[in-house]
């Protein structure tokens, strides 16, 4: 066994052991969202830094825990907080949770993210489906070795977002009279927010929206066999679209569209 998989094996040993058991979806939540996991019944509540080799969370909006429990009739676990490759770690922990959701179990992850929008039928306060996305983060948390028994070593990443799932949001969104665009969500490394003329370069090439997590996240997922929806919350017009971008802009918006995107992942969850 490789010293990742001892890890990974470890990590979930211990959350186990807390009382976290048959688990069907895993929810990453991102800045601003994390507040969806307080509606889960009978909570367990595992902050990061207790847990054998997890990382822990530095951003705002962020607040470093994972919750367990029932949400729309399903066993999930939420992670308030994701770890950022502009926080200075390396891919491997970037993605190192959802190597331990696929450990314990998991098949699906609900993957959630604030994004800048970069099509101009965008309004900040939207929610987007991610249909698929454009890896710019100028790296690949697949690279080196590859360990068959985690996955192969050319993942397909033609149906990364699964297509089914796509259906179903779309659906509920139609039911719940919720206006949900659409789209390509563009990852780069950040921590800088873009320049107008990389919003340019990315809506030429096209994407839709634009942020600084949710793609390894998503690649790794692929690698691991498991199903995946991606939301995003649009909480900005991209660089060049609005006079500055800041990110008190990003949790004050995710505040304001929060109940739509809680009835939204709930109402989805059931049919999922």
């Amino acid at each position: 066994m490789t010293d990742l998989r001892d890890k990974i094996q470890q990590t979930a040993n211990y959350i186990q052991d807390k009382g976290v058991a048959d688990v069907a979806f895993g929810l990453i939540l991102g800045s601003g969202l994390g507040e969806i996991a307080e509606e889960i019944e009978n909570p367990v509540v595992i902050p990061y830094n207790e847990i054998p080799h997890f990382p822990v969370s530095t951003v705002i909006g962020h607040a470093g825990q994972l919750v367990y429990g029932r949400l729309a009739g399903r066993n999930v676990l939420a992670m308030q907080g994701r770890f950022h490759y502009y926080e200075g770690n390396p891919m491997e922990t970037v993605t190192y949770p959802v190597r331990v959701m696929a450990a314990l179990g998991i098949h699906s992850i609900v993957v959630t993210n604030a994004a800048g929008g970069v099509n101009e039928n965008f309004q900040p306060g939207n929610l987007m489906l991610i249909t698929d996305h454009i890896n710019f983060m100028g790296t690949n948390p697949l690279i080196g070795p590859n360990d068959e028994k985690m996955g192969p070593r050319f993942p397909d990443m033609s149906t990364a977002y699964t297509k089914d799932y796509q259906e179903k949001a779309r659906a509920v969104a139609d039911k719940l009279a919720i206006d949900l665009q659409e789209g390509v969500y563009l990852g780069m490394s950040g921590p800088t927010y873009e320049t107008p003329a990389e919003i340019k370069m990315a809506r030429i090439i096209g994407a839709d929206a634009v942020g600084m997590s949710t793609v390894p996240e998503v690649i790794v997922a692929a690698h691991s066999g498991m199903k995946v929806l991606g939301i995003s919350c649009i909480t900005n017009l991209a660089a060049g679209m609005q006079a500055n971008l800041n990110h008190t802009e990003v949790v004050e918006t995710t505040e304001r569209v929060k109940e739509d995107f809680k009835k939204l992942i709930k109402e989805t969850l059931t049919v999922l």
